[in-house]
């Protein structure tokens, strides 16, 4: 059996921690190629996992001709470094946020097309067990409809987590465009999009640095959400959760309530309103602290594999990102903004 020949973009935490070792669980990927422009870091998974090391990505895609690419580089290279591995012939699974403007997003929607490749974007909530079980929860009809929410992720930062710590390019508006609602944000549109099947229509945003230094970009955002079914709800982003990690939602439909993450054992709460509640032991949230397979990487290459277009495709990226861009526009112009 041939295997799939990968080349990982990009060597910081993500890859380290969540697409190589998955990569490396899998016996039909070869992993032939780590870029970095800081040669070191490519050159630790290289002597862990074998491949060749590069500090250009553009050299790697000409000598190595992958069959896919992860992009696990900062925020503002992922359009362009995408775009480069579609037209050299790569399937590409591309980190969150997917680019830094809509333009981007539809840029690598089309290159993708163009070259007959797979554009995957690496929205791994999804395929967290507690939120696969609240989506069959709420398929069953037995809560009612979804009237009001509440999703929140939040974390002390990424300086204890990116390989570069305090003033990385987390914290630069250059390579990441924008903080906490770009880091963990996009996540949760991703999720209640998902979750509810429904879209996001209007958001009112407060973006803004409380507490981070020498940064030029947000560490926490709080929104207020209408979806186009009408329900409202609200959405938190926080890099100062010093206390520990939130990665929880709530969700309060005609029928009762459930609650997802927010208990340590039981990880799926449903309480009716005939008094009834039902607790779910399905398995736990990703943490920093604890990190959990991501499902992202095996559904990447099963697609490939079976040649299946990717549930989490670049258009349904785009979809996410448009809602963190609709509430950065919601802060710089104190209004409700139209998610478009």
């Amino acid at each position: 059996m041939s295997k799939l020949r990968v080349a990982v973009i990009g060597c910081g935490s993500i890859a380290i921690h969540r697409h190589v070792p998955e990569y490396a669980a899998r016996e039909d990927v070869e992993l032939v190629a780590f870029v970095d422009p800081v040669a070191e870091r490519a050159q630790r998974l290289s002597g862990q996992y074998g491949g060749n090391v590069y500090t250009d990505h553009k050299t790697m895609l000409a000598a190595e001709k992958p069959g896919a690419v992860s992009v696990c580089t900062p925020n503002a290279l992922h359009a362009p470094v995408s775009i480069d591995a579609a037209n050299a012939g790569a399937h590409v699974l591309c980190e969150k946020p997917m680019a830094v403007s809509a333009e981007e997003a539809r840029q690598m929607i089309d290159a993708a097309r163009k070259n007959g490749v797979y554009l995957m974007i690496g929205h791994n909530q999804r395929f967290m067990p507690p939120h696969a079980k609240a989506k069959e929860i709420l398929k069953s009809g037995k809560l009612g409809s979804v009237l009001t929410f509440r999703t929140s992720f939040g974390h002390p930062g990424p300086e204890g987590w990116s390989v570069e710590g305090k003033g990385g390019w987390f914290f630069q508006k250059s390579k990441a465009y924008v903080g906490a609602m770009g880091d963990l944000g996009v996540h949760k549109a991703d999720l209640i999009r998902w979750m509810l099947d429904d879209e996001v229509e209007d958001v009112g945003a407060f973006v803004g640095t409380l507490h981070k230094e020498d940064t030029d970009v947000d560490d926490n955002a709080t929104c207020i959400l209408r979806m186009k079914s009408g329900a409202i709800g609200t959405l938190v982003a926080s890099w100062t959760y010093y206390r520990g990690e939130d990665n929880s939602t709530v969700l309060w439909c005609e029928n009762g309530v459930m609650k997802i993450g927010t208990h340590p054992d039981d990880q799926v709460i449903v309480e009716l309103r005939d008094g009834s509640v039902e607790k779910h032991k399905v398995g736990g949230i990703s943490t920093n602290e604890k990190q959990l397979a991501s499902g992202v990487i095996d559904a990447f290459v099963d697609s490939i594999v079976t040649k299946t277009p990717p549930s989490i495709s670049g258009e349904e990226g785009a979809k996410s990102l448009a809602v963190i861009l609709a509430a950065m526009e919601s802060q710089a112009r104190g209004t409700i903004v139209k998610v478009t």
